[in-house]
């Protein structure tokens, strides 16, 4: 089992930059996925982008592409998002979480992992 951390959230002006940081603790396998998530208030939780702790297949939901970059650093076991050009509706509480099972591209949907962190707050105003 592994056991997810996120940290990083805050407030931040319309076209500020954040960065979110999930440590994780326990074993990771590079076959599996590690994904990013948000929730808006009153919305479902969505994708927003995931990566390989091995060879780095990378995707990104269509509304991010070009503004966050997701990164790993294996030997410290964190996975970053970093947001730049953040606009009001990136507003939610931002989880990261590890998939359930191996496989080429990082699932998109929520039930396909199956670990979570705690989510961090991220509120970005106009």
């Amino acid at each position: 089992q592994v056991q997810l951390v996120e940290s990083g959230g805050g407030l931040v002006q319309a076209g500020g930059s954040l960065r979110l940081s999930c440590a994780a603790s326990g074993r990771t396998f590079s076959s599996y996925a590690m994904g990013w998530f948000r929730q808006a208030p009153g919305k479902e939780r969505e994708f927003v982008a995931g990566i390989r702790w091995g060879v780095s297949y990378i995707r990104y939901t269509d509304s991010v592409k070009g503004r966050f970059t997701i990164s790993r650093d294996n030997a410290k076991n964190t996975v970053y998002l970093q947001m730049n050009s953040l606009k009001p509706e990136d507003t939610g509480v931002y989880y990261c979480a590890a998939a359930a099972s191996p496989g080429v591209i990082p699932p998109l949907q929520p039930h396909e992992y199956a670990n979570w962190g705690q989510g961090t707050q991220v509120t970005v105003s106009s």
